[in-house]
């Protein structure tokens, strides 16, 4: 049997959790810079959350004309010192 701790939607990938004293399950965005979380007292209902989250993001950067950020869009910087990068 296999679980997996993430949700994935349009190349987005979320984390699960569950807080115990709050009885809900939540989590939030991974690999951009933009805060997006999400939350639900049943699994059916975070993962209902998290695709509305990603809509919602998508909208609003098209209504407001900014780009939306791509998670892990295949880009390392590296920085590197004026000697090695001279060679």
């Amino acid at each position: 049997m296999k679980f997996n701790n993430t949700l994935e939607y349009k190349g987005y990938v979320g984390t699960i959790e569950y807080s115990e004293p709050d009885e809900v399950f939540h989590g939030r965005v991974l690999g951009i810079r933009s805060l997006l979380s999400y939350e639900g007292e049943t699994p059916k209902e975070l993962k209902e959350d998290f695709r509305d989250m990603i809509e919602d993001y998508l909208l609003t950067c098209k209504e407001e004309g900014t780009p939306f950020e791509v998670p892990y869009k295949g880009t390392f910087n590296v920085r590197l010192g004026q000697d090695l990068h001279r060679e």
